[in-house]
C-alpha cells in the first residue's frame, strides 16, 4: 500500500492544470519536508525524516534546496545537534528582546561552571573546582542541571566514585551550535577580549568532543543515582559573586 506521502505526490502529478496557469517547477517533496518539520515540537534527524518520505527521494539534497529557500526569510532552517528545525532568523533576534530578559541570569559562578564543563566534559565537580581555583557549592550545579544544558554523564573510576558532567543537546539548541566544535577556540575568545592577553604562552583550549560514549575511567549511571537527583532539594537563588 503506498504511503501517504506518495499518495499525495502522485495526487500533485494527476491534478489538472489551468490553462493561463503557470505552475512553479518545485519538487514536492519540499512540501513534505515543511509539513513535518513545521509539524514537530522537536529537532528531527535527517534518518527520521527520510523514513516519513517517498522512497528515491534524496533526503540531505532536498533538505539543502530547503536550506537555501528559507535563508533569506524571516524563519530559516537550521541545524542544531544534527537535527533539523525551523528557527527565527538571526537578524530578527530582537523580536524576541522581551521573552530573553524576562528569563532568569545566571550567575557569574554558573557561567564559568558551564563553560568548563561545555570544554572539559566529561569532569567532575572536584575537577570544575581544580580549574576555577575555588569551591563550587551544589546549588551551582543545581541551578545548570535545572536549565537542562548539563547531565550527569557516570561516575569517575575514582576512588569515592564521583559523577561526571557534559552538556545537552538543549545546550548547543539554547546557543545555536551545530556541534560542540562550533565552540570559539583560543584566537577567536582572545579577539572577543574574553581571555587576558597576558596568559601564559602555554595555555591552551579544549577541543570538546560530541562522543556521549561513556570513556573508559565512567561507569555508567545506576537506578539510584537517578533516584538521587530526583529527590536533591531544589536549589536556592544565587547571588552574583562566586560560588
Amino acid at each position: 500500500m503506498a504511503s501517504l506521502a506518495e499518495k499525495r505526490m502522485d495526487d500533485a502529478e494527476d491534478r489538472p492544470v489551468e490553462a493561463g496557469t503557470e505552475v512553479a517547477a518545485r519538487p514536492e517533496e519540499l512540501r513534505l519536508l515543511e509539513a513535518l518539520l513545521f509539524a514537530s515540537d522537536e529537532p528531527i534527524d535527517q534518518a527520521a525524516l527520510a523514513k516519513r518520505m517517498p522512497d528515491g527521494v534524496d533526503i540531505k539534497a532536498a533538505l539543502a534546496q530547503l536550506q537555501a529557500e528559507y535563508a533569506p526569510r524571516g524563519v530559516n532552517l537550521v541545524r542544531v545537534a544534527n537535527k533539523w528545525t525551523f528557527r527565527t532568523a538571526g537578524d530578527l533576534s530582537w523580536l524576541m528582546t522581551r521573552e530573553s530578559t524576562e528569563t532568569r541570569r545566571l550567575s557569574r559562578a554558573a557561567i564559568e561552571v558551564l563553560a568548563i564543563i561545555a570544554y572539559h566534559q566529561p569532569v567532575t565537580r572536584a575537577e570544575i573546582e581544580e580549574i576555577r581555583g575555588v569551591i563550587t557549592s551544589k546549588g551551582t550545579l543545581d541551578v545548570l542541571l535545572e536549565t537542562g544544558w548539563i547531565r550527569p554523564r557516570g561516575r569517575r573510576k575514582t576512588p569515592g566514585r564521583p559523577l561526571t558532567f557534559g552538556t545537552t543537546e538543549a545546550f548547543l539548541s539554547q546557543f545555536s551550535l551545530e556541534a560542540l566544535g562550533d565552540l570559539p577556540g583560543l584566537e577567536e575568545l582572545r579577539g572577543t577580549g574574553l581571555l587576558d592577553s597576558r596568559l601564559p604562552s602555554a595555555f591552551s583550549v579544549p577541543t570538546p568532543s560530541d562522543d556521549t560514549t561513556l570513556r573508559d575511567d565512567e561507569d555508567p549511571l545506576d537506578d539510584g543515582d537517578t533516584l538521587e537527583l530526583l529527590l536533591a532539594p531544589a536549589a536556592e537563588p544565587e547571588g552574583g559573586g562566586g560560588g
